[in-house]
């Protein structure tokens, strides 16, 4: 920003780009849990269908596999989820989790 005013280039720079610019500092210990067992009564599935790194994947016994590795920390999955205790959801610890980088 230069003189109070947004850095136009940056808004010209589509999703795909600005996703290529992610970098993914991944902690041994995941910052997100999901317990898969809990997840098997869930008729809504919502974190399946709302998290944007589509990192949900239903399996056939009912239950749900999670990528915690390329997370965008948005909450979204934690938000949305409608079963209590499926999800953990804690921030990265320091140093760890998604940075966004400039092109």
């Amino acid at each position: 920003m230069s003189g109070g005013r947004r850095d136009e280039s940056y808004l010209d720079i589509s999703f795909e780009r600005r996703m290529d610019l992610v970098e993914f500092r991944v902690h041994e210990k995941a910052h997100i849990t999901v317990d898969g067992d809990t997840c098997r009564g869930c008729t809504t599935r919502a974190c399946v269908t709302a998290c944007p790194a589509n990192l949900f994947v239903p399996v056939s016994d009912g239950g749900i596999l999670f990528n915690y590795e390329q997370c965008f920390e948005c909450g979204t999955c934690y938000m949305l989820c409608n079963t209590e205790g499926a999800i953990t959801w804690t921030y990265p610890e320091g140093g760890h989790g998604v940075v966004f980088r400039a092109s």
